[in-house]
C-alpha cells in the first residue's frame, strides 16, 4: 500500500475520532483497504441526517476511484450520483476527507432535487476506475457459511441489485462466486460483502464476512460464455463442478485457480 494512502487512513482516524465514528475493516497489500465512516450533514430543514459511508480504497488509489457505499434512509441512490461525480474530479489525489465533506456541505441542494419514479433504489456508489470496455469476471472463495440461508439470500439480492450474472456454487466445503458484469458493480458487490453482517460467528452473533478471498479478476474474453442469470448450484463431485467451469469455457480458469483448493 502507497505511503500517500496510509498517511491518508492515519490522518482519517484522527479527524473522525468520535464514538464510532470510524472503523477499519480490512486492510491488505492485495485487496487495498475497506473502512467505514459514520457522520451527519444538515438535512432540508436544519435536522441533522446521519449517515453511514463505506469505502474501498483499491490497490491503485487514488490513479482510480474508491468504491463507495453511502447507506442512509434519507438518501436514494440517484441522489447520490452527484458524490461519484464529484470523486471524478479528484481522481489522482488523496480524496475521502474532500467527498465526506462535500456531502456534509451539499447535502440540502442533493435532497432539494426531483427524483424520477426509478429513482427510489439503495444509495450505492460503485468504483468507477477508469472506463472498461466490455464486462469483468471475478472469482470468489468463502471459507465457509454458518446461517447459510440468510448469506445466500443475501448474494442473491446483492446479484440482482447490481445487474450481476454467474453462479453461487457449493460442493462439500468449497463455496465459490462466480460474477460476470460491469466492473464497478463487482467492485461494489466486494464493498457491500465485506462491510454487511451477513453471517454469524461460532457464538452465534452476526458478523462481518472476513474470510473471503479473491482468486481471479478479468475481462471476459470472447471464448467465455456469458451466464444470463444468477444461480445458485450444488455439486456432489469435483467432475460436475468442472463441467460447469468448463461449459462456460473456462476450463483453464478451473484448473489454475479452483482444483488446487480441492486437492
Amino acid at each position: 500500500m502507497a505511503e500517500e494512502v496510509r498517511q491518508e487512513l492515519s490522518a482519517l482516524a484522527a479527524i473522525f475520532c468520535g464514538p464510532n465514528e470510524w472503523e477499519m475493516l480490512s486492510c491488505s497489500e492485495t485487496d487495498g483497504a475497506v473502512f467505514r465512516i459514520r457522520t451527519t450533514a444538515e438535512g432540508l430543514v436544519g435536522e441533522d441526517v446521519p449517515l453511514e459511508l463505506a469505502f474501498h480504497l483499491p490497490v491503485g488509489y487514488p490513479l482510480c476511484l474508491p468504491g463507495i457505499s453511502v447507506n442512509s434512509e434519507h438518501l436514494t441512490r440517484a441522489q447520490c450520483e452527484n458524490l461519484l461525480g464529484e470523486a471524478r474530479k479528484l481522481v489522482s489525489e488523496p480524496m475521502v476527507h474532500e467527498l465526506v465533506l462535500w456531502i456534509q456541505q451539499n447535502l440540502r441542494f442533493v435532497l432539494s432535487q426531483p427524483e424520477t419514479a426509478s429513482s427510489h433504489e439503495k444509495c450505492t456508489l460503485p468504483e468507477s476506475a477508469m472506463v472498461d470496455d466490455g464486462p469483468w469476471m471475478t472469482l470468489l472463495r468463502l471459507d465457509h457459511m454458518r446461517a447459510r440461508t440468510k448469506y445466500v439470500k443475501a448474494v442473491e439480492r446483492w446479484a440482482s441489485e447490481l445487474r450481476l450474472t454467474g453462479r453461487l456454487m457449493f460442493m462439500g466445503k468449497l463455496i465459490l462466486i462466480l460474477l460476470q458484469g460491469d466492473r464497478s458493480n463487482i467492485k461494489e458487490y466486494l464493498t457491500l460483502q465485506k462491510t454487511s453482517k451477513v453471517d454469524v460467528d461460532s457464538s452465534g452473533k452476526k458478523c462481518k464476512e472476513k474470510m473471503i478471498s479473491v482468486l481471479s479478476e478479468t475481462k471476459v474474453q470472447t471464448e467465455h460464455k456469458r451466464f444470463l442469470a444468477f444461480e445458485v448450484k450444488e455439486y456432489s463431485t469435483l467432475e460436475e463442478l468442472q463441467k460447469e467451469f468448463g461449459a462456460a469455457g473456462l476450463g483453464e480458469l478451473f484448473s489454475e485457480c479452483v482444483l488446487g483448493l480441492v486437492k
